[in-house]
C-alpha cells in the first residue's frame, strides 16, 4: 500500500480552474445509453480548456493533446470544460513524459464547484485511488492510502483509464480492468476534467488525449 500523501495548499486556485458556470447541456431529452454527451482529442486549442503558464505549473494544449505540467512539490493542478452532467462515463488516453514515477493524475468527475469534486487517478510507479477534494482537503474514499496494480502500465507508458459516476457509485478502470468501485452521494452533478499532481519531487509532465464522456 502507498500512503496518499495528497496534500492541498495551491497558491494558484482561481488561475488553474476553468469557470465553473454549470450550464445545462443544450436538448432536452434524456441521452441513450452509451452517447457521447462531449468528447474532445485537443486538436483544437480554443475547445475550452485552460491555456496559462506560471512558475508553478501549466495546463495547455500541445502537439495535439493536452499537457498538465506540476513545476512544484506537493501540488496539484486541474483543468475543466465546463460542463455540467449528472450519471457519466468518462475516459481518457494518459501518458507521462516527464518527472518522476511518484506522481498522480487522472480524471475529475461531479466538480460542484473548482475545489469540490471526484477524482480517478493513478501513479507513473503503478498505483490507483478513487478520492475527494473539498476545498483544502483531499482524501481517499473507503480506503487508507493508493492501492498497487498490475494492470497499470509503469513508467512512460500509455494508459487508459474510465471513470464510472453513476448514482453514488463511483468506479474506476485502467486499461479495461475495473481496479475499484466506492460509494459517495455528496457530490450529485458537475464538471469533469483532468488533473496531475507531485509529491516530494517536482516536474510532473502528463498529456492527455482522447477524452470522451459517454452517458453510462
Amino acid at each position: 500500500m502507498k500512503p496518499i500523501r495528497l496534500f492541498l495548499s495551491i497558491p494558484l486556485m482561481g488561475l488553474l480552474f476553468s469557470s465553473l458556470a454549470c450550464q445545462a447541456l443544450r436538448g432536452s431529452s434524456t441521452p441513450e445509453p452509451g452517447d457521447v454527451l462531449f468528447q474532445d482529442n485537443f486538436a483544437d486549442p480554443d475547445s475550452g480548456w485552460n491555456r496559462i503558464a506560471t512558475m508553478q505549473g501549466e495546463t495547455d494544449y500541445a502537439d495535439g493533446v493536452y499537457r498538465i505540467f506540476v513545476n512544484e512539490p506537493n501540488l496539484d493542478i486541474w483543468s475543466m470544460p465546463g460542463k455540467d452532467f449528472q450519471d457519466v462515463r468518462v475516459e481518457v488516453d494518459a501518458l507521462k513524459v516527464g518527472g518522476e514515477r511518484d506522481n498522480r493524475f487522472g480524471i475529475i468527475c461531479r466538480a460542484t464547484r473548482p475545489d469540490s469534486f471526484y477524482t480517478f487517478i493513478i501513479s507513473s510507479d503503478g498505483y490507483y485511488g478513487i478520492g475527494k477534494i473539498k476545498g483544502q482537503d483531499y482524501t481517499l474514499i473507503e480506503n487508507d492510502s493508493l492501492q498497487p496494480s498490475e494492470a497499470i502500465l509503469k513508467g512512460a507508458a500509455l494508459n487508459h483509464l474510465r471513470a464510472d459516476c453513476i448514482g453514488d457509485t463511483l468506479t474506476f478502470y485502467v486499461n479495461g480492468e475495473k481496479l475499484a468501485q466506492v460509494r459517495d452521494a455528496e457530490f450529485p452533478r458537475g464538471d469533469v476534467g483532468l488533473i496531475a499532481g507531485t509529491y516530494q519531487n517536482a516536474g510532473t509532465d502528463i498529456r492527455f488525449d482522447n477524452f470522451i464522456v459517454f452517458a453510462p
